[in-house]
């Protein structure tokens, strides 16, 4: 009885963070401008009503003011007040990292009023915390084509642009100290890259180590093809593999399993501080812990109530992410995959050799792929037909790879034994570019193939059944 009242208490709590979700996205898609004293007076009759009534009646009344809820946030999240679209000169502080690409860098600038995006050359640069008067044109993001420009700015709490800047450093400094002081530590590691590697390996080797994706030039096009794009980018589906690794590593080293996840656990959160702590890389972080977490408790269903619960506290604390960013979307779908299919599909690939994690890089690979393939050819709209295979073929060396280049970092004052250790990390990086260059070259194989939406829906109404 006991078990059934549980059953029943988990069904309704994932009912409410479904119907949560439900309302944060309805709105994403509608965006129906009402004033908030609507909601306000729709909560207060939902709990009027949850009161007063009993049985089914109160239960549709909760799963309504749940999704009044996901509105209402959602709704919180828009600015009140719109900045003048004219020629202005603002003043702010560097509120993020620094986003250093091949044709400039962009700046996310705090404000009094929001947080404004800009984009100037690679010098001078400007720090983390640095406070700036900016002279420019502010705008209003606008859709580009099919690409949702705006919203895919208002993910990062910023509605406007600020075009051809002219910016003056004032030489002050605001922001986080913690923040600061970890920006400070990875900018010496990217010395010690670049002295130790050349490009493109010295940006794959960052890519790898803090998940910096501004110095692989042609390589960037390679990965792309052969879908191994994650391999550098700090994602749950990144983290999760490489930590599985580790966890096969540490019990092959005769390390309790036990001991091997909080291990593991620990070198997750350390690098999730390294890398800057965004809010992508946080959430990529909870993601790989979550896996890790299934496999450790062997507890599904208990795990799929932890997923929502998840979702539901980032929606809270960023409702653009659930519609407008692909990499949430990605990672959760991988997570999935993961937790559900890897175990279902683990007893069939049991021919392929435990050696290197070989056959848990490729159950892995397929299990994410599967999820993921959908939402992929919809928002994308390419295909690689290599990716399982390259996948395979390069994932099981990607953990020696970043041991080796840490240590590298770590013992750079020791010159031989750093550049020992750098040769041997870049004859594993030469390995995988030999690999994604060959299989690059194979004719089709990546093909462009784009599904609409309903398409995509049905899909995963298949995958679910």
């Amino acid at each position: 009885m006991l078990g059934g009242v549980m059953q029943s208490k988990s069904k309704t709590f994932l009912a409410c963070c479904f119907c949560f979700l439900l309302g944060t996205v309805g709105y994403s898609l509608i965006s129906v401008d009402i004033e908030n004293i609507v909601w306000y007076i729709a909560g207060f009759l939902m709990v009027f009503l949850i009161t007063v009534t009993r049985g089914s009646v109160r239960y549709i009344c909760i799963f309504l003011l749940c999704i009044l809820l996901g509105i209402f946030r959602h709704g919180l999240a828009l600015p009140l007040d719109q900045i003048k679209e004219e020629k202005q000169e603002i003043i702010g502080y560097v509120v993020t990292e620094p986003d250093v690409r091949q044709d400039g860098i962009r700046y996310i600038l705090e404000t009094k009023d929001q947080r404004i995006y800009l984009k100037s050359g690679l010098y001078p640069r400007y720090q983390y915390g640095e406070v700036l008067s900016v002279s420019c044109m502010i705008e209003r993001p606008e859709p580009i084509e099919n690409f949702r420009y705006d919203m895919y700015l208002a993910r990062f709490g910023i509605f406007h642009i600020c075009q051809n800047p002219s910016i003056t450093s004032l030489k002050q400094k605001q922001g986080n100290r913690v923040l600061q002081s970890i920006f400070i530590v990875k900018d010496g590691v990217a010395d010690i890259v670049n002295r130790r590697w050349h490009e493109p390996y010295a940006g794959f080797m960052a890519g790898l180590l803090y998940g910096y994706r501004g110095g692989l030039g042609s390589l960037n096009e390679l990965f792309a093809i052969t879908g191994v794009t994650h391999i550098i980018a700090i994602s749950g589906y990144n983290i999760t593999i490489i930590s599985s690794i580790l966890i096969g590593l540490c019990i092959r080293l005769s390390i309790p399993r036990q001991k091997a996840f909080w291990l593991v656990c620990l070198g997750i959160i350390v690098f999730v501080i390294f890398a800057g702590a965004s809010a992508s890389v946080v959430r990529a972080g909870i993601m790989g812990i979550i896996v890790l977490l299934a496999k450790q408790l062997g507890r599904q269903s208990a795990i799929f109530n932890v997923m929502m619960l998840t979702a539901v506290i980032m929606t809270l604390h960023n409702p653009f992410i659930l519609v407008w960013d692909a990499g949430f979307q990605l990672s959760f779908l991988s997570t999935l995959g993961l937790v559900y299919l890897a175990p279902l599909l683990e007893s069939r690939f049991l021919f392929l050799p435990k050696a290197f994690e070989i056959r848990e890089s490729f159950v892995a690979t397929i299990s994410a792929t599967v999820m993921t393939l959908p939402l992929i050819l919809f928002q994308f709209g390419r295909l690689s037909l290599v990716a399982v295979i390259v996948n395979v073929l390069i994932l099981w060396i990607i953990p020696y790879i970043m041991m080796l280049g840490f240590a590298s970092v770590m013992t750079s004052f020791m010159a031989p034994i750093s550049i020992v250790l750098s040769w041997v990390a870049w004859l594993g990086m030469k390995y995988i570019v030999i690999v994604v260059s060959f299989f690059a070259g194979v004719p089709f194989a990546a093909i462009d193939v784009r599904i609409p939406f309903l398409v995509m829906g049905i899909s995963y109404g298949i995958l679910y059944m």
